[in-house]
C-alpha cells in the first residue's frame, strides 16, 4: 500500500481544525449541507456514500476517497458493492479512474482492519 488512508483522515482533520474555528459560519453551513445530503431518504446513506466515492474517484481526490470509504466501511458496504460502483466510475472515467479505483480498494481494505 502506497499510503495510509487512516493517517490521511487523521492528518486532514487535524490540519483543518483551526480552519473550522476561523471560518466557523461557512463550515457550519458546509457541515449542515453534508449532513442533510447524506441522510437516509429515497436513497440510503450507503447508496449516497457509494455515489460520493464514485465522484471522489472521478475527481481524483485522495482525501475524499479516504473519508467516504471510511464511511462505506462503517455503513457495512460489501466488497461487491464497492466493486460494482468502481466499475461504473471506471466506465465513466476511463484509465485515470481505474488508477483511483485501486486507491479505493486499498482504503477499503485498510479501513476494514481493526483499529
Amino acid at each position: 500500500m502506497s499510503k495510509s488512508f487512516k493517517a490521511m483522515t487523521h492528518e486532514i482533520s487535524k490540519t483543518l481544525s483551526s480552519f473550522r474555528k476561523e471560518a466557523a459560519e461557512p463550515m457550519a453551513g458546509f457541515d449542515a449541507m453534508a449532513k442533510s445530503a447524506m441522510a437516509d431518504g429515497v436513497l440510503s446513506a450507503l447508496q449516497k456514500e457509494l455515489i460520493a466515492t464514485g465522484i471522489a474517484v472521478s475527481t481524483r481526490c485522495d482525501g475524499c476517497i479516504a473519508y467516504h470509504v471510511r464511511s462505506l466501511v462503517k455503513l457495512g458496504a460489501t466488497r461487491e458493492q464497492v466493486n460494482e460502483m468502481l466499475a461504473v466510475a471506471v466506465y465513466m472515467g476511463g484509465g485515470p479512474s481505474l488508477m483511483y479505483a485501486a486507491e479505493v480498494l486499498n482504503a477499503f481494505e485498510e479501513f476494514q482492519q481493526p483499529a
